[in-house]
């Protein structure tokens, strides 16, 4: 059974390094091949991953409509090469970069062979996981229809809330096949206030979990380091595990 999990948020609440610790996750509790994709047109996943990019997919797009395809190959076949070559292998998770959405105007044909490669790709993989901007303009278009959790990441200010509100809203109005929608607070100072429970309540949000600011995820962060290399033990990873314990076992029983 394929499992994909999606996240989103709005920039600053961690969500980025959250997804790396989700496939440290998967990867702890032997859930593999993992297909990580960063849907974020701020690309950097592959930084909390330690690997390197090799091209986008919407790099391929782009050359493909500039014409930009060598004598004697077809289109289909230039590009199809491209976005293979966008795969980055990193033994037991592979990492897909989407790049820029597309722009104003349309080109079906490049559109057509991508969401073709990556409905193919997608296959292939048991485990997918897709970090997402909070606009979910791939989401909408492309790659992660039919997740089986969206899971949102939020500070516990009101306009943090409000922001995670509209995302789970964005994502039931696109209907793009969301199983679950969940909000994990993250980053958090000590337990949330009453007041922000309160609004997740009126607001029928669904609360994975809450994870504490840890001084050293900052410390991984600021020297480039790779959050998959944290120790397991590490408190902010070890409430993320919770969190993620929760969303995988709900997402098994339904």
């Amino acid at each position: 059974m394929r499992v994909s999990i999606a996240l989103a948020g709005k920039g600053g609440t961690g969500k980025t390094t959250l997804a790396g610790m989700l496939i440290k996750y998967l990867r702890l509790k032997q859930k593999t091949p993992i297909l990580a994709v960063d849907a974020d047109s701020n690309a950097n996943l592959n930084e909390v991953l330690g690997v390197e990019i090799a091209g986008t997919v919407g790099g391929a797009r782009e050359e493909m409509k500039k014409g930009d395809v060598p004598s004697g190959m077809t289109k289909d076949v230039f590009m199809s090469m491209k976005l293979e070559q966008s795969i980055v292998e990193a033994g037991d998770f592979d990492l897909v970069v989407m790049g820029q959405p597309e722009g104003t105007g349309c080109y079906c044909a490049a559109n057509t062979i991508l969401t073709n490669f990556l409905d193919r790709l997608i296959e292939n993989y048991p485990y997918i996981v897709t970090d997402n901007e909070a606009g979910m303009e791939h989401i909408s278009r492309l790659t992660t229809k039919n997740v089986d959790a969206l899971l949102i990441v939020a500070d516990a200010s009101r306009r943090g809330l409000q922001a995670a509100i509209r995302i789970r809203d964005l994502a039931e109005n696109l209907n793009i096949g969301v199983g679950k929608s969940w909000v994990v607070l993250n980053r958090l100072k000590g337990e949330p206030d009453e007041a922000v429970l309160k609004i997740l309540k009126e607001q029928n949000v669904h609360l994975a979990g809450v994870i504490q600011d840890d001084p050293e995820v900052y410390d991984f962060d600021l020297a480039g380091r790779p959050t998959i290399e944290m120790s397991d033990d590490n408190p902010a990873f070890v409430e993320a595990c919770g969190v993620f314990d929760r969303i995988f076992s709900e997402s098994s029983s339904t």
